[in-house]
C-alpha cells in the first residue's frame, strides 16, 4: 500500500487529506444506502447510520447536517449510476428499436448491480415533496426531480425516432418510457442480491425482463 503523501512535520498533504475526506464521506454514503433500503426513509435515523458504520453520530454530522442532505446524496449517486450505465448504449449507431433495446439491457443491469442505491432511487423524492424542508433542500428536491425527467426523456427520444424510422410501432411515447422505466424498476421489490450473483446471471436476468417489453413494441 503506498504511504500516505506527508508535508511538513508529519502531516497530510492537502490532496491526501481531501482523498481521505471523500473516502469517508463515500462510507458514510454507502452505510446509509443499506440503511434506507432496509428500514426506509422515515424509520432510519442517523444513529442507525453510525452503527452500521462502527461510528459516532458526530461523525456522520461532520459531513451532514441532516438526513435529508445524507438522504439526497445517495439518490445522486444511484442516479449518477443509472446515467454512466446508460450512456455507452445511447451512442450505439443503428436502428432507434436497437437503440432502444441496449438501452432497457443496460438500465435493467444498472438496477440489478446497484440495487441497494436504486431502492433509494425508488423512494425518491416524493418522501420530501410533502413534508417539511429547508427552502435549500427544497431547491435539491427540483434539482432531483429533473434529473429524473432528464432521463426519462433519454427514453422519449428514442421512442419517437423508433416511430419515425418504422422500426418500433406507434405508441403514446411518454406513457409507454413511463411504462417501461416503471416496469424493469420494480425489480427492486422482488429481486434478492445474492453471493452467488455473477456478472452473467445478471445479464441473464436483464435479458429476461426486456425481452417482453420489447416485443411489445416491435411492429
Amino acid at each position: 500500500m503506498d504511504k500516505p503523501t506527508m508535508g511538513n512535520a508529519g502531516e497530510l498533504r492537502p490532496t491526501q487529506r481531501k482523498r481521505n475526506k471523500a473516502r469517508r464521506k463515500d462510507e458514510i454514503i454507502e452505510s446509509a444506502a443499506n440503511c434506507f433500503m432496509e428500514r426506509g426513509y422515515h424509520a432510519t435515523s442517523i444513529d442507525d447510520v453510525a452503527r452500521r458504520l462502527d461510528s459516532t453520530k458526530g461523525h456522520i454530522y461532520h459531513y451532514y447536517s441532516s438526513k435529508t442532505d445524507l438522504f439526497f446524496d445517495v439518490h445522486r449517486v444511484g442516479m449518477d449510476y443509472l446515467f454512466r450505465a446508460l450512456a455507452p448504449a445511447l451512442e450505439i449507431q443503428s436502428t432507434a428499436a436497437a437503440r432502444l433495446e441496449a438501452m432497457l439491457l443496460a438500465h435493467a443491469n444498472a438496477l440489478l448491480k446497484y440495487h441497494t442505491y436504486e431502492n433509494v432511487v425508488a423512494q425518491g423524492v416524493q418522501v420530501h415533496r410533502f413534508g417539511k424542508t429547508t427552502p435549500a433542500q427544497r431547491e435539491t428536491v427540483q434539482s432531483l426531480i429533473d434529473e429524473r425527467d432528464r432521463f426519462e426523456t433519454h427514453f422519449k427520444e428514442v421512442l419517437a425516432a423508433g416511430v419515425a424510422d418504422g422500426s418500433l410501432r406507434k405508441t403514446d411515447i411518454a406513457v409507454t418510457a413511463k411504462v417501461l422505466l416503471g416496469g424493469l424498476q420494480w425489480s427492486i421489490f422482488w429481486y434478492r442480491p445474492t453471493a452467488k450473483d455473477t456478472i452473467k446471471s445478471r445479464g441473464q436476468l436483464a435479458r429476461a425482463m426486456v425481452d417482453p417489453l420489447m416485443r411489445g413494441l416491435l411492429p
